[in-house]
């Protein structure tokens, strides 16, 4: 894993949250890649919690991330709630599995870092203006 592939991965969740849905829609229904990006919010929290075990001293960096792809999508409701849904499962599912970073949760993290760049070049492919 290189830092090239997290700046990659960060600056294209950016690309991604800007070229969101826009305001907030009269109806909250759900959006067409509304499950992509739960997926990218599980990713998110995974990463905020291997990271945080395997001491890439990042902080916050993750759960941050998720705040801004939050802010960007504005999604309210039930969206909202299944976007952090999300980001806890990911965090959760892994707290339960490595309580220590061990080479299995460095393989686990370039995996997600790889699937979460490539969940935003799509999006951002497919739906930005």
């Amino acid at each position: 894993m290189t830092i090239v592939m997290v700046r990659r991965f960060l600056a294209m969740l950016l690309i991604c949250a800007a070229f969101g849905s826009g305001p907030v829609r009269a109806e909250e229904a759900a959006a067409p890649f509304d499950a992509d990006l739960q997926r990218l919010a599980e990713i998110l929290g995974t990463l905020h919690y291997l990271r945080g075990i395997c001491g890439t001293n990042e902080g916050q960096k993750w759960r941050s991330e998720m705040q801004a792809l939050v802010d960007a999508e504005t999604p309210s409701g039930e969206r909202r709630n299944r976007m952090i849904a999300a980001f806890n499962r990911g965090y959760n599912g892994f707290q339960q599995t490595y309580r220590t970073c061990t080479p299995a949760a460095n393989v686990a993290i370039r995996r997600y870092l790889e699937e979460g760049s490539k969940i935003s070049r799509n999006l951002t492919a497919r739906y930005a203006n």
